[in-house]
């Protein structure tokens, strides 16, 4: 019993030079390896997104829930992630 399939896809003149390019150089022996590769670090990236949301925002969501007074009032971010932009750029 056969293990893959055959699929035909499309892609943007960029991308199918990149997936020719990575061919040529000798990393990949086809574009499917090329492809299949692709598809598994997305997968990865979904998996570890999913994991992440789960594990951290749902929590802390919950938490912020139950507990309103512990949130950080959006001004305050502001204020702080300009007082941090400002202080590298002093430093730069």
């Amino acid at each position: 019993m056969r293990t893959t399939k055959q699929l035909s896809i499309t892609l943007p003149h960029e991308m199918a030079e990149m997936v020719r390019t990575k061919v040529e150089s000798g990393e990949y022996a086809s574009e499917s390896e090329v492809i299949r590769d692709g598809l598994r670090s997305l997968q990865l990236h979904e998996r570890a997104l999913e994991t992440w949301l789960r594990e951290q925002v749902a929590p802390t969501y919950d938490a912020m829930k139950a507990d309103p007074s512990r949130a950080v009032s959006s001004e305050k971010v502001r204020a702080s992630l300009a007082a941090a932009h400002d202080s590298l750029l002093r430093a730069g």
